[in-house]
């Protein structure tokens, strides 16, 4: 079993300070069931304001077995605190990682959310930087069917399972269905799928090695900033409590 991962309570939600590759360690663990179903949350600053309204997805990251730290206010928040983390882990970055382990191991993955046709265009491109990738599902289900998708994702005898609903949607269906899906490990991807497909542009590298991809994304999607200016409590929390 891999080491136990050390936790920071950022605004009292969970966070591991985890390296990439020990986070993957813990992936193929449990893919090859040394440990029950991993649920993967991405987290970013917009999660920690919402789950401190909603009490139902703050019990789900709170039970999750892996907090991962995406978003660079997460980074920022940490160095706030007085915590040390190792690296921040971008959730579109690490489902290539998380595809590439299942090539190497020969599993296979299930790409659910998205809009219609965006999962299939998605998978085309993680072939190519998975090469290899066995593709198990692929599905854009309406709101009335998602009660149902568990069982055709297990069905389809995939390892992983890749959720882009959006949040909550996704952590909550990963809460309540990862075990009946039959799946070993389940990632919130959020936007992931958008980006791989080629419908959403992302980032330029140096502008996500900067932390600066929020400011890209708010430059092509201006609706997103309705989103930031909720998420913007997120500083002000911090910073509070960082005084204190």
């Amino acid at each position: 079993m891999a080491p136990v991962t050390p936790r920071l309570s950022l605004l009292g939600v969970p966070l591991d300070l985890i390296t990439r590759q020990a986070a993957l360690a813990r992936c193929r663990e449990a893919i090859l069931g040394l440990e029950g179903p991993l649920q993967v949350v991405t987290l970013n600053p917009e999660m920690v304001v919402w789950a401190g309204r909603a009490p139902e997805l703050a019990e789900t990251i709170g039970r999750a077995g892996l907090v991962l730290a995406d978003g660079s206010g997460i980074s920022w928040a940490v160095r706030r605190m007085g915590g040390r983390l190792p690296e921040r882990i971008p959730g579109a970055d690490f489902l290539v990682d998380l595809c590439a382990l299942c090539a190497q191991m020969g599993r296979s993955v299930f790409l659910l959310g998205g809009r219609e046709g965006v999962a299939e265009a998605a998978y085309s491109r993680l072939r190519q930087l998975a090469p290899g990738l066995e593709l198990a599902g692929a599905l854009s289900p309406r709101p009335e069917e998602l009660e149902a998708v568990a069982d055709r994702v297990r069905a389809s005898g995939a390892s992983v399972v890749a959720v882009a609903l959006g949040v909550p949607r996704q952590d909550l269906w990963l809460a309540r269905h990862l075990a009946d899906s039959g799946c070993r490990v389940g990632i919130g991807v959020g936007g992931s799928l958008d980006y791989l497909s080629g419908r959403v542009r992302r980032a330029p590298a140096p502008l996500r090695r900067a932390g600066l991809e929020w400011s890209w994304r708010l430059l092509r999607q201006p609706w997103r900033l309705a989103r930031m200016a909720r998420g913007s409590a997120f500083f002000w929390q911090v910073l509070r409590e960082s005084r204190g």
